[in-house]
């Protein structure tokens, strides 16, 4: 999880504060030398660190806390506040042309996973009715045209070359009038990167910003690469005036310092995030979500966007009225479990669940529970289909339970596992159909939303 150990360390912290009826100006100070320590930990600059501890000291020790009647509430409420606004205070959007074509050029380091992001992008610009192009202007790297035309291959979205002996310059303005001409609107100009920052490079940014003029200039920037990424950010913004960040292997920092200076140091939003290594794995960046999953406050609102985009509801509605009616069975018991599986690794989810404590899921094996899941799937495919639609047949047949065993790589116990597990959610959906009934007849009381 991205933030994991600040988490964590801020969860405590609060957690100490909540159980305290009344707090004194000593439980302030202990609290802020434990934030600042957390900050510090996770690798955020000590000036932003330093500015952040004065403004949230100064506000809690203000009347409205230490008079409070739920002091810890207080603090929290004003922690979240101010991480909210270090992170940006809400989230930024790209710069969309109303007519004409939007220009969209990203920037930054060798490795820090431009070619990806290009593709990343493009991939989410579509699903917001976009006609992207990706344009290939990194003529220096080995193979980095190469890997673009693969990118775009893997997600279906057109690629602009012309080769490596051509200007980057010459490649940008050719490929803004390859878009105009082939009815794209946002053009995505992936550059070159250099393992440090020089002159060079960025006199050549420079001139390909002069002469394609572009909406967005986004720096592409590696979270883990801490303070570095800082000094990066700062070195880009002061020669290109860029106007946001893409933070990438978000998931693979558990620190993500980076990402709380950044936006402090250069006062450019942070707009996206990767956080896996899939095509899709990119979200906006919200900071006021991302500072609710911090302090162990869930972030229900992407949890409801990623349910809405990823499941498919009339197919949900089908398999919750056959849950409910008599008729479910081992075909919607792995419908359902195809559904669960479009919303993305389980530790992802309960990020997002209100109340989850980062510090209880340390050490948590969530493969395994990934790992179990693809034994039930193997087992039910090992089933016959009349077996799938009339569970019973397994059931007081030791040789057709073998049979699936032995198909599936598990064990006569998993197989027997996998039909009680079955038979307890046929139970549990058959008594809250009764409570259904019940509620509308009125035994527990006549209730205004009960039809």
């Amino acid at each position: 999880m991205a933030f994991e150990g600040l988490a964590s360390r801020l969860q405590e912290t609060i957690k100490k504060l909540k159980g305290k009826g009344k707090l004194s100006e000593k439980d302030i100070k202990e609290a802020m030398r434990e934030v600042k320590l957390a900050l510090l930990e996770a690798d955020v600059n000590f000036k932003v660190v330093k500015s952040f501890i004065n403004s949230v000291s100064e506000k809690c020790l203000g009347n409205d806390v230490m008079e409070s009647l739920t002091p810890g509430q207080q603090v929290i409420k004003i922690v979240n506040d101010e991480l909210t606004e270090l992170m940006g205070g809400s989230n930024s959007k790209i710069n969309y042309l109303d007519n004409g074509i939007t220009v969209v050029m990203l920037v930054g380091l060798q490795g820090a996973g431009k070619t990806t992001m290009a593709g990343k992008l493009a991939l989410q610009m579509r699903k917001n009715n976009k006609k992207p192009l990706l344009v290939a202007c990194d003529i220096y790297r080995p193979a980095a045209i190469k890997q673009l035309q693969v990118v775009g291959k893997q997600i279906d979205i057109p690629v602009f070359s012309m080769g490596d002996k051509v200007s980057p310059v010459d490649i940008a303005k050719a490929g803004i009038e390859y878009a105009e001409s082939n009815g794209n609107n946002v053009v995505i100009i992936d550059t070159a990167g250099r393992l440090h920052i020089d002159d060079s490079l960025m006199a050549e940014l420079e001139n390909v910003k002069a002469a394609v003029k572009p909406q967005e200039i986004l720096l592409v920037v590696d979270s883990m690469a801490g303070q570095d990424a800082v000094n990066v950010a700062e070195t880009f913004n002061n020669r290109l005036d860029i106007t946001g960040v893409i933070l990438t292997k978000l998931d693979g920092d558990t620190r993500g310092g980076a990402a709380l200076s950044i936006r402090q140091v250069t006062q450019k939003p942070i707009k996206f995030v990767g956080v896996g290594e899939k095509m899709s794995d990119l979200e906006v960046f919200y900071p006021d979500r991302m500072a609710s999953r911090i302090l162990g406050m869930g972030d229900v609102l992407s949890l409801i966007e990623k349910v809405q985009s990823d499941i498919d509801e009339k197919a949900a509605k089908e398999l919750s009225d056959r849950m409910m009616s008599q008729e479910f069975n081992f075909n919607d018991f792995l419908e359902g479990m195809n559904q669960m599986k479009k919303l993305g690794p389980i530790s992802k989810i309960l990020e997002m669940m209100p109340g989850v404590n980062t510090k209880e899921l340390q050490g948590v094996d969530f493969d395994k529970g990934e790992k179990e899941l693809a034994k039930v799937e193997a087992m039910i495919h090992s089933m016959t289909k009349k077996e799938r639609m009339q569970p019973s047949l397994i059931k007081n047949s030791t040789s057709r339970k073998k049979r699936i065993a032995n198909g599936s790589g598990t064990t006569l116990q998993d197989v027997n596992k996998l039909l009680k597990m079955f038979d307890n959610m046929k139970k549990m959906t058959k008594q809250m159909k009764g409570l259904q009934k019940n509620m509308k007849k009125g035994i527990f009381g006549k209730f205004p939303f009960m039809k």
